[in-house]
This record gives structure tokens, C-alpha cells and sequence, in this order.
């Protein structure tokens, strides 16, 4: 080894005095606070790394006294010229660089020319023309830097968001979309014997109300069709909805449907119409909270929140209000759990203006139905699950009442119990005339009475619901029980409560008869239904088949709110289903479906419905 390499060996020690990194990371922090940062952010990688290479050429030129331009000179030039930066901007920066490049330069010699002369004389070496002194950088400050560099920039990178593309923004993550499709083939087949004297109680209930009086009107109400077919009618129905976590413990959703109307228990809507748009409905719209692990409370608009069949509720039934439901698995056995849900359910308010023509306003009169239901989870084994649960439901103030006498004929607006009518309804309840309405002394005879209908029966349910999953075959099996009781039934109260003769308007046996001895009703209904298959079809190739029975009493339950084609709502009801469905994409399956019914009571009213559809979720 020559003496001159000994003493450059030993000078590995000495501190650098010019850190080219820290300048590179100066010069990008000065162009951030000008502002010119937004236009350098796909540069400012290109930067850090262009920084290095400045050390690197400070070290290997040691020979050059002066570089004729550093390496950002060169960098900032070809970004004026490339367009990235402003002209303007760019000259401040290239007078700038350079004034800092000059005087890094000058420091340099002034630090070398010291370190020249010390070395000269270390360790008896002395430095002859030629010898070059390369100061050596050991791999871990090497790595040091490489590393600092990449932190410092990748951290502005993530703060502004553009370092990586294709991330999404953290509030994004927290939404998510969910919808489905389904499309339907319909046909509806009467029996040619069918009663046609069905009338169209809701359709009589709104509007000024239906004249009774033959007298001054001859014209028959809204009758329902009985007895012509409906084929191939296609419908369909969309459902969009955006949920959001809030929170751990927080959620709101709102969701979007289709729809014909109003109607509470159907989104489907029937197509054709001339190739008009079709309407969307605001189906959904609640926020719920979980103040525990094993409870959550939801307000607002919302699903079902009761284990229930279509028996009672339909499935495309949303409930207003609050409800409050708890779910814990048994310290003593993890395989059973006890659920249960209790419900504010607010049916229906009075008008704040009614009557809208009298200075005296009526009070308020409300409608709720309260509901509590508890139930149990029972995992049995690997192949064998039951779920069953007992519910209550108080459905408070929808029966109807008779009015105080109101003379329409003087100019009354409206008599005191209007409000009793229901808000909607299907078919199948025992119904009453609801006005009390005076006659005219000087026209008695020819006094018009608008009437309204409401139900003549009260509601409090027990309703029982069991489910038992097992497997044969290989396949699952579901079987599926539902009794609901109507404990406020009584065929006497309902006499009792129409009041006036001739109130009671429906519900009497096939001979005509109008008494009481001719009244038929009823306050059961039962459910049975065996699945076999997947119960609710998502991969390819799942499928399953059904079969099941129905039998409805008609005051066994508000006819308002159970399944709209079984018999085409309502109660007074009894028949067989039968039904299939096959996955035959990931999340996209067809279904057909087979529903036989009649009445329970009264005159025959037979209806066959078919449904072909195929249905996709999202």
C-alpha cells in the first residue's frame, strides 16, 4: 500500500461537510411552500433519487474544481422544458439552485484545502499531485439514507393522496351498495263459477266515500275482478340501497324501491303502461345503534325486525318507528342463544287539519301496533338447527267506530270518526259502516249517505313460529310452522261494536243472508311449508324445491300487511304453493312458483297464480 493510499484510507472518518440529500429535500420543501408543490408531486420521487446522484457526482468529480452545472440544475432544466413547471417558476428555481449550488461548491474547496493540508501530514503520509482522496460511505449510512429519503416522501405521498392511485379514500370504505333485480312472468287464472260481488273496499273508502242510499245513487261501488283471466303480465322490481358504519357500533342505510303505489306489502311493478317511466319509492331510511355487544336499537323506517313468515307480514313489509332487539349466546352452552325484539310501530296519525272546513279541529287520534317477541337458537348438532319464537302483537286503535250523528246534508265537513277508516287494506276483514249519518227532516227519503268502511274486529295476536334445519340426502331440509291467534276475536263484539243496524257489510254465508245468524268469520290462521335444497340459492347450481299450506281465517289478522299474491292479499284464504328455484349464475337464479286458493267462508272465489322469474342481487 503507497503512503498516499494509507492516508486517504484513514480519512474515511472525517466528517462531509455538504449533504446533497438534505439540500434535494430543501429544495422540495422550498418549491412546496411557493406553492408549486401540486404541480411537482409526480416529480417529487424523481427528485429524492436525482439527490443522491448528486452525492454521488460530488464525490467522483473530486478532480474537477468546479462542475460545470450540478445534477438539480440539469433536473430543474428539464422540467421547464418538459412543461411540468411553470417558466416563470422554474427560472426563480434554477437562480435559486444555482446560487446554493456555487456556494456549496466554494464551502467544498475551503473544507478540502483544510483536510488536504491536516492529511498531508497524518500518519507520516504525505499526499503527492495525482492522488485522489475518495471518502468512503459505509453500507448502513448508505441505507440510512436511502431510507430517510423514502419515508419523508412516501409520507407526503400518502398525506396528499398521490402517491398511490388506486387507494380509496378511508370514508369510502365505510359505505357499501347493495341491490337486486327481478323479473316476472304473471298469469292469474279465476274460476268461471267465482262470486262477482266482490267489492273494492279500499277503493270505496276513499274520495267523499260511497252513497248507500238507492235512492239518490243506482250505481254500484268499485267491484273487483272475479272471473277473467290475466295472462303474461310482466313485472318487475329494483331495489337499491347505500349502508353506511358509522362506527363500530353505528350504522345507517337508506334504500330505494320500485312500485305501482303506496302500497306497504309490494314493490313489483307491472310494465307496459304505454313505455311510461316507472316511479321509485323511498323504501328504507333508519340508524341503528349497539349500546352493547348483545343489543341493538333501530329507528327510523326498516326491515322486518320479527322472526316471521309471510303468513302475517309480507316480505317486502318495512316497519316505522323503533325497535330494540337482543341476541346472546348462553355462558353455559355456546350452541344455544336467546334472541328477542320489542317494537314501536306507529300505524297511522290522525290529520292535524281535520275537518278542513270547520273552525273546530278534531283531536288527535293515533294508531300503533306493539310488538314483543322472544325466541330461542338451538344448534342441536353439525345437522341439526331449531329456531322458534313467541310474539305479541298489540295492533291499538285501528278498529272502526261509529260516528256521532253528522248532518252531511246541512254542510258538515266530515263526521267525527273518518279517521277510523283504515290507511290501507286488502281484502278479507270484517268491515262495518263507520258514519252515523242524520237524514233530512224535509227529504228524508232522499237524503245521500256517503259511507266509509272500517274494521269491525280488534287485533292482539299470538303468533308462534318454529323452524327445524336438518339434513337428508346429503341436503338440507327446512321445515317451517307458523299459528297465529287473534285472542281479541269475537264474533259478539263485532255485532256489538257496528252498532246500528245493517253496519256489518261482508263475511256472510254463500245463501245471501244479511243477520248475524248468517255471519261467518274467524280468528285463526296456520302456515306449514317443507324446503329441501338451498334455502336461499347463490352459487351456481344451488337450488331448491318447496311445498307448503295456508289457511287464513278472516279476522284472524289485519288484512293489510300479509302477502299480496297469496289469494291476492288479505285473509279469508286457504290453498297450497308449490315452487322451485336453480342458481344458474354466481348470485343470479331462477324461480317458479304455483298457488292454488279459495275462500274460507262465503261466496267461492277461487284463484290459480303463476310465477316464472328470474331474480339477481348485488
Amino acid at each position: 500500500m503507497t503512503e498516499a493510499a494509507t492516508t486517504a484510507a484513514r480519512a474515511d472518518t472525517l466528517p462531509v461537510p455538504f449533504n446533497p440529500v438534505n439540500e434535494a429535500m430543501n429544495h422540495l420543501n422550498n418549491i412546496q411552500s411557493r406553492g408549486a408543490m401540486p404541480t411537482l408531486r409526480k416529480c417529487a420521487l424523481a427528485a429524492a433519487v436525482a439527490s443522491v446522484f448528486v452525492f454521488a457526482a460530488a464525490s467522483a468529480q473530486a478532480q474537477a474544481a468546479v462542475p460545470a452545472e450540478t445534477a438539480m440544475v440539469k433536473l430543474i432544466r428539464g422540467l421547464i422544458q418538459s412543461g411540468t413547471l411553470a417558466k416563470d417558476v422554474g427560472e426563480a428555481l434554477l437562480a435559486q439552485a444555482q446560487t446554493e449550488a456555487m456556494a456549496a461548491q466554494q464551502a467544498q474547496r475551503t473544507a478540502a484545502s483544510a483536510t488536504a493540508a491536516s492529511a498531508s501530514t497524518a500518519g507520516g503520509v504525505r499526499l503527492e499531485a495525482g492522488d485522489v482522496r475518495v471518502p468512503y460511505i459505509s453500507q448502513t449510512v448508505r441505507d440510512q439514507i436511502r431510507d430517510e429519503v423514502k419515508a419523508q416522501v412516501m409520507a407526503q405521498a400518502k398525506d396528499e393522496g398521490w402517491a398511490a392511485p388506486n387507494e380509496t379514500p378511508e370514508w369510502s370504505k365505510r359505505i357499501r351498495v347493495e341491490g337486486d333485480v327481478r323479473v316476472r312472468n304473471e298469469s292469474r287464472s279465476y274460476a268461471g263459477n267465482n262470486s262477482n260481488i266482490e267489492i273494492n273496499w279500499p277503493e270505496l273508502n276513499r274520495g267523499s266515500g260511497y252513497d248507500v242510499n238507492p235512492n239518490t245513487n243506482l250505481a254500484l261501488p268499485s267491484i273487483l275482478n272475479t272471473r277473467q283471466d290475466r295472462r303474461n303480465l310482466f313485472r318487475a322490481r329494483a331495489r337499491l340501497g347505500v349502508y353506511a358504519d358509522l362506527s363500530e357500533n353505528t350504522k345507517a342505510g337508506v334504500r330505494l324501491a320500485s312500485g305501482s303505489d303506496e302500497s306497504p306489502v309490494s314493490t313489483t311493478q307491472t310494465l307496459g303502461g304505454g313505455l311510461g317511466k316507472k316511479s321509485v319509492w323511498l323504501d328504507q331510511m333508519w340508524i341503528s345503534h349497539k349500546p352493547v355487544d348483545w343489543l341493538t336499537v333501530t329507528a327510523g323506517r326498516f326491515g322486518n325486525p320479527f322472526m316471521a313468515t309471510d303468513l302475517l307480514y309480507s316480505s317486502d313489509l318495512n316497519f316505522d318507528g323503533i325497535a330494540a332487539q337482543f341476541e346472546k349466546k348462553l355462558a353455559s352452552n355456546k350452541d344455544l342463544s336467546l334472541f328477542g325484539t320489542l317494537g314501536l310501530i306507529p300505524l297511522e296519525y290522525s290529520s292535524d287539519n281535520s275537518p278542513s272546513r270547520s273552525q273546530d279541529k278534531a283531536k288527535s287520534e293515533n294508531k300503533w301496533l306493539l310488538g314483543a317477541q322472544f325466541g330461542a337458537d338451538w344448534k342441536i348438532d353439525d345437522d341439526n338447527r331449531v329456531r322458534g319464537a313467541l310474539a305479541y302483537y298489540n295492533f291499538r286503535n285501528i278498529s272502526g267506530q261509529v260516528s256521532q250523528p253528522c248532518a252531511l246534508y246541512a254542510g258538515a265537513d266530515g263526521c267525527s270518526t273518518d279517521w277510523s277508516r283504515p290507511a290501507f287494506m286488502q281484502k278479507g276483514n270484517t268491515l262495518m259502516l263507520l258514519r252515523d249519518i242524520s237524514l233530512d227532516p224535509l227529504n228524508p227519503a232522499g237524503t245521500p249517505q256517503p259511507q266509509y268502511v272500517g274494521l269491525a274486529s280488534k287485533f292482539r295476536l299470538i303468533d308462534l313460529n318454529l323452524r327445524w334445519d336438518t339434513a337428508v340426502a346429503g341436503n338440507n331440509l327446512r321445515l317451517d310452522a307458523n299459528f297465529v291467534r287473534n285472542t281479541a276475536y269475537d264474533a259478539n263484539d263485532i255485532w256489538n261494536r257496528a252498532g246500528i243496524r245493517g253496519a256489518i257489510v261482508n263475511n256472510f254465508g254463500a245463501t245471501g243472508g244479511t243477520a248475524k245468524s248468517d255471519f261467518r268469520s274467524g280468528g285463526n290462521a296456520y302456515m306449514l311449508q317443507a324446503t329441501y335444497g338451498k334455502p336461499a340459492p347463490a352459487a351456481r347450481g344451488d337450488w331448491n324445491v318447496l311445498a307448503g299450506y295456508k289457511r287464513i281465517e278472516p279476522d284472524a289478522m289485519p288484512d293489510g300487511y300479509n302477502d299480496s299474491t297469496f289469494h291476492g292479499g288479505g285473509t279469508n284464504a286457504r290453498g297450497y304453493f308449490l315452487g322451485g328455484s336453480y342458481a344458474i349464475d354466481k348470485n343470479m337464479w331462477f324461480t317458479g312458483r304455483w298457488i292454488s286458493t279459495k275462500e274460507v267462508y262465503g261466496p267461492p272465489l277461487s284463484i290459480d297464480t303463476l310465477q316464472l322469474e328470474f331474480n339477481a342481487r348485488f
